[in-house]
């Protein structure tokens, strides 16, 4: 179960790393927003990040 834990940390790691690399790469109306957009996105990777771990330790204490 441990790989589990290791495999979403790294994927979730990678995603916000792509997501913030390609952040500023649009039209002329989304990079004058860019800092509320990647505000946004890191609290939607925090909620995200935080909903599986809990939904991992649910699976595992009442599931396996």
């Amino acid at each position: 179960m441990t790989v589990a834990y290791i495999l979403v940390i790294i994927i979730s790691v990678i995603s916000l790393i792509a997501t913030l690399m390609v952040a500023g790469k649009g039209d002329e109306g989304y990079s004058k927003s860019t800092k509320r957009n990647i505000t946004n996105l890191a609290l939607i990777y925090a909620v995200v990040i935080i909903l599986s771990i809990i939904s991992v330790a649910v699976y595992i204490r009442w599931f396996a």
